[in-house]
């Protein structure tokens, strides 16, 4: 079974430091305060605690600092919210003047470093109002116990649209998501080695170089006022382009597979029963969730109807018995049962749901598509023309374009790109002139389009062993790089470090003179070190999946994985096909 919530990982970690650092800083005995969010922290709370826990933190209210709001000025108000000016000047406007304060005073927690520029400002302005203000370092979303996102979406369009005049949005964003990245190493208490895979573009350089100095700069401040010496644990930086497959393969992993057939936004899946709209979140307080969203959608659809057997016999083990305790413990079970049996309905409908999209047209593209992705077809049998894979897919009328697209990307990832000649023919053919660019942008990204690339794709793990569905027997390139990481086999020209890499990883007996030696450091890296991982332009749930499977196969080693943000494939061909248009409205520069 999955562990209760309360162990789960990286939301746990971070529920605790805000636990910690905001609600214990600002704690007195029997005072009720009003709490106010931006957009930001609003996700950031929704991530890792309910209601029920900030009204035992004494929270009575909990508002929307950009909404107008009535003053309640007997109250005392705590303000959890990123340093920008936006968020800062909602503030200011609450305590515009002693006559029009909104609230008695003011404690105000910052997700991570606020410039002097907003300090000052603030300072000026109402610091009589002001009771503490602190910076909590944590400015990422726990999306999962084992994964993070920055939630910047819009970094994808700045760190790969060829536009010159974005360099500036670009810095920017780096230098934030940099600050971030700091924040999750700091909520782990880590102080990574930082590497990055160095070719074929440099935006995994430029974001390692600026996460190490600000590493430096942090653990020289740090609260204990002692440097922090490096930690038993890595940091990897990723451009997305490393594996473009994974990226707009069908995917039947329960979870993957769900995101990318179903209209699910914001974790919320819709679905009808006896006749009556409802909604669920697929979320880790649910069990059951937890144990089946990285299984095959085969091996999910014969476990749920099981469950719902053993359930029933559970139920029917204690009717017939009409004495008063077997009533009364027939009345607690009751409950439980009820709730259990409205989960295993949820995950039914979802299975079911994506079972009708999957069989009249998604399994017989899934088999090109395997056949594509490895060069291989089910047998282990080579693949001597990919375009005879390709043909039949794209004149099956059933295919809507985009998975078209999907298929003819996988065809030129598979032959390592293609002519601008061949390529003019399958655009032609398939009449899919305006969505040309979802297929050409990619040549941004460090993936060979047009022309063909000289250089040889990366050579794969041997898997074929290992025991598959015909139709998932394709493994994205991060389980190679996490078991690689951690077996200490990343080829270091390839995969360069940043700062001195730390002696448990490479293997030498070389140690800094801050930390003690060590009489075994394989054993030391035994001891529970981490792999934090962070993906430049988006993870996919099928990359999500392989860091919970690499950390239960190597249980020394737990991995946390994260990104700008998560994608479907859908999401990511529209996000591609913007990549060489002007850039009008800019939704996120830190502190714009």
């Amino acid at each position: 079974m999955a562990p209760p919530v309360t162990e789960r990982g990286l939301k746990s970690v971070v529920w605790q430091k805000i636990k910690a650092a905001v609600f214990d800083d600002c704690k007195k005995e029997g005072e009720w305060k009003i709490m106010l969010l931006d957009e930001f922290t609003t996700k950031l709370l929704a991530s890792c605690c309910k209601m029920t826990d900030l009204l035992a933190e004494g929270i009575t209210v909990v508002e929307n600092i950009y909404k107008n709001r009535e003053p309640v000025r007997q109250m005392k108000a705590l303000y959890f919210i990123s340093p920008t000016s936006k968020s800062v000047d909602c503030f200011l406007h609450d305590f515009a003047s002693k006559s029009e304060n909104k609230y008695k005073a003011a404690y105000i927690y910052f997700t991570d470093f606020c410039p002097d520029s907003l300090f000052n400002k603030i300072k000026a302005s109402c610091s009589k109002s002001i009771r503490r203000c602190k910076e909590i370092n944590i400015s990422f979303i726990p999306l999962e116990s084992q994964v993070y996102t920055l939630d910047v979406p819009d970094a994808f369009y700045y760190c790969y649209s060829p536009d010159p005049s974005n360099a500036n949005g670009k810095d920017a964003i780096m230098e934030a998501m940099a600050e971030q990245i700091v924040t999750v190493c700091a909520t782990l208490d880590e102080n990574p080695g930082v590497r990055y895979k160095s070719k074929p573009l440099d935006n995994a350089s430029k974001l390692a170089q600026l996460v190490e100095k600000k590493l430096e700069n942090y653990y020289k401040i740090d609260q204990k006022s002692l440097i922090k010496g490096k930690t038993h644990s890595q940091l990897i930086i990723i451009d997305r382009g490393f594996d473009p497959v994974s990226t707009v393969l069908h995917e039947l992993t329960f979870q993957a597979m769900a995101y990318d057939l179903l209209p699910i936004e914001n974790d919320t899946y819709k679905y009808k029963t006896d006749g009556k709209e409802k909604e669920a979140i697929l979320e880790e307080d649910d069990d059951l969730w937890v144990r089946i969203r990285h299984r095959h959608i085969a091996v999910v659809l014969e476990e749920i109807p099981k469950l719902m057997k053993e359930i029933s016999s559970t139920k029917k083990a204690t009717e017939g018995k009409t004495s008063l305790s077997a009533l009364a413990q027939l009345m607690k079970k009751m409950p439980h049962f009820r709730k259990q049996i409205t989960k295993q309905v949820v995950h039914l409908n979802l299975a079911e749901d994506c079972m009708n999209k999957f069989k009249p047209n998604i399994e017989k593209l899934c088999k090109s598509e395997q056949d594509l992705a490895l060069g291989t077809d089910a047998e282990g049998q080579k693949v001597k023309d990919s375009m005879r894979v390709l043909l039949p897919v794209l004149l099956n009328k059933n295919h809507d374009n985009y998975d078209k697209i999907r298929a003819i990307l996988l065809y030129i990832f598979s032959i390592n790109g293609t002519t601008e000649e061949n390529l003019d023919r399958l655009i032609q053919n398939v009449k899919i002139e305006n969505e040309s660019d979802m297929i050409r942008n990619w040549s941004y990204l460090g993936v060979p389009i047009v022309p063909p690339s000289q250089q040889s794709k990366p050579l794969r793990k041997d898997r074929s062993t290992e025991e598959t569905f015909q139709l998932s027997r394709w493994t994205p390139f991060i389980k190679d790089i996490l078991e690689d990481a951690i077996d200490n086999r990343l080829d270091s020209k390839e995969w360069p470090y940043c700062s001195q890499c730390p002696a448990v990883w490479n293997g030498s007996g070389a140690v800094s003179a801050r930390q003690k030696p060590r009489t075994n450091y394989l054993e030391d890296r035994k001891n529970g070190s981490k792999l934090i991982v962070f993906v430049i332009g988006g993870i996919t749930y099928s990359e999500m999946r392989c860091a919970y499977e690499v950390s239960q196969a190597h249980k020394s080693c737990e991995v946390i994985i994260g990104s700008t943000h998560i994608l479907t494939p859908r999401k990511l061909l529209d996000d591609i096909k913007m990549l060489n248009k002007p850039k009008d409205k800019v939704s996120f520069i830190k502190d714009e």
